[in-house]
């Protein structure tokens, strides 16, 4: 099975002919006008592969017909499913930017450089994004904000956050 990252839920079918209306879960909506491959399931383990016809971006959705669905009933069929896409279909990023899987997993430094811990999640509150690190035995939860962040190496696999004491 291929590894699948999320990019979007289906909501609801819209109009007869099997279009659905999607929430995008991603900084570039407008990948979905060029995408010719989604993937849809309630989860990543039972998503199949769906060819797309069509679609367009309207305040802030994406509607998508898929070649396989051709009727409102078999949109219906899959509102609630998550969107999905694979490793090679990921829009390149800058260096300065990266998805949220290539966080998780990080080793967590202070800015001696001790390791305090892993990042186990992140989270996407309201006012910003939110790292879940696992500290020992417990978890805490440090603001993805530079605030806090000194410095993130993907590359090597680590993350120096700044005033992490406050949380221990």
């Amino acid at each position: 099975m291929k590894e699948l990252y999320l990019v979007g839920k289906i909501l609801k079918p819209k109009g007869l002919k099997g279009e659905v209306k999607v929430l995008p879960i991603t900084d570039y909506p407008e990948s979905f006008l060029d995408r010719k491959v989604f993937y849809t399931g309630k989860k990543e383990d039972d998503a199949i592969r769906r060819a797309v016809r069509r679609g367009s971006l309207r305040n802030g959705f994406a509607y998508l017909l898929f070649a396989d669905i051709d009727s409102r009933e078999n949109a219906e069929a899959v509102a609630g499913n998550m969107v999905y896409v694979s490793a090679d279909a990921l829009i390149p990023l800058s260096p300065d930017r990266a998805y949220l899987h290539d966080l998780k997993g990080l080793k967590v430094f202070n800015e001696s450089r001790e390791e305090v811990g892993i990042v186990h999640d992140v989270l996407n509150m309201p006012a910003h994004e939110v790292y879940e690190v696992q500290c020992g035995q417990h978890k805490i939860l440090v603001p993805a904000i530079e605030e806090f962040v000194e410095e993130i190496v993907i590359d090597e696999g680590y993350m120096v956050l700044k005033r992490i004491e406050e949380f221990l």
